[in-house]
């Protein structure tokens, strides 16, 4: 039955889809800028929108904001989020060893996967955060609090560690117990955490873009799990190797062979909904899936959407997304 769907959909997807090219594979390492705002530098030298995709920081370069905020890419499926007045250096680009250090201000790191040969760390005043699971990361160079909305840490500095699960942080310069925190509170006091929750969910509409060109286009766009280059958003996406991710915030990551089938929504439960520029089909999970999820301009009709942050709902009404709706981010 699904071999008769794909063929199905792959039969009517180039009179559908958008017409532009499809995702390539992209030569994407640790440190490759992907959205820009505000007052923005990399290395010293001032960057804007038309420096996503073309600048990276190389070992020990720093990306400095003033007024400013910008999006950063690790490893695949793992982003770094910079707040205002901060400075976050990158200590080692490598796939397999990604480290950055914050210097000052506030971080956010969002891991929507990570792969069993990731060494993936967070360096602050000395003391070194290794991210162990999927999740969603703090870093505060002013308050020196790590801080875990979702996930599983591993902090060290010297001779002292300390694991820390959801909805605990550490000050590094106190007594190291670990204590724990109202995540659903923080997340409504934190501008940088509304912030990377918007960027999560423009990051995965153009995710599930990608996603549908790849498999329109076949085998030859299909590179595996990775970064990929979106021309219409202007900025990589996130492509898992297979079945759904959920983001941290409950935003969903397709595989190409699954966001076309969602996108159409043929016997899926929830409703689809155009988020606007994407056209990007999220499910709510109350219901059916409206029989006319097409409408012009290639834009999905439908009167639901993934809800983000608390208690977000996610397809097929049984997958929660967002921070105490269970479930949070990773596979489904």
């Amino acid at each position: 039955m699904f071999r008769h769907y794909k063929t199905l959909l792959g039969a009517l997807g180039a009179s559908i889809l958008w017409a532009i090219p499809a995702a390539a594979a992209s030569s994407a390492i640790p440190g490759t800028l992907n959205y820009v705002e505000g007052q923005v530098a990399v290395a010293g030298q001032t960057v804007t929108s038309q420096s996503v995709g073309s600048v990276q920081l190389g070992p020990n370069q720093v990306i400095e904001t003033g007024q400013g905020r910008a999006e950063v890419l690790l490893t695949p499926g793992v982003f770094l989020r910079v707040g205002d007045n901060t400075a976050v250096r990158m200590v080692s680009p490598g796939l397999a060893d990604t480290r950055v250090e914050v210097l000052r201000g506030q971080a956010i790191v969002e891991a929507a996967e990570l792969f069993p040969d990731n060494n993936l760390s967070v360096m602050m005043n000395g003391a070194t955060t290794r991210l162990d699971k999927q999740g969603l990361y703090a870093f505060n160079v002013t308050t020196q609090l790590v801080q875990v909305f979702d996930g599983k840490a591993t902090v060290e500095q010297g001779d002292r560690h300390k694991d820390l699960d959801k909805g605990h942080e550490l000050a590094i310069n106190g007594d190291w117990k670990g204590m724990h925190f109202d995540v659903k509170t923080q997340a409504a006091q934190d501008p940088l955490y509304a912030w990377s929750n918007l960027r999560s969910e423009y990051d995965a509409e153009a995710s599930m873009q990608s996603a549908r060109n790849v498999f329109v286009a076949g085998g030859g766009a299909w590179d595996g799990p990775g970064w990929y280059w979106n021309p219409y958003w202007a900025m990589y996406g996130f492509i898992p190797g297979d079945g759904i991710w959920y983001s941290p915030f409950g935003w969903p990551f397709y595989s190409p062979w699954l966001a076309y089938g969602y996108g159409f929504g043929y016997g899926f439960g929830g409703y689809g909904h155009g988020f606007g520029r994407g056209g990007f089909a999220a499910l709510q999970g109350h219901g059916h899936l409206s029989g006319n999820a097409i409408a012009s301009g290639g834009r999905f009709a439908g009167s639901g959407r993934m809800a983000g942050g608390f208690g977000g709902r996610g397809f097929a009404g049984g997958m929660h997304g967002g921070f105490g709706g269970g479930g949070g981010g990773g596979r489904r």
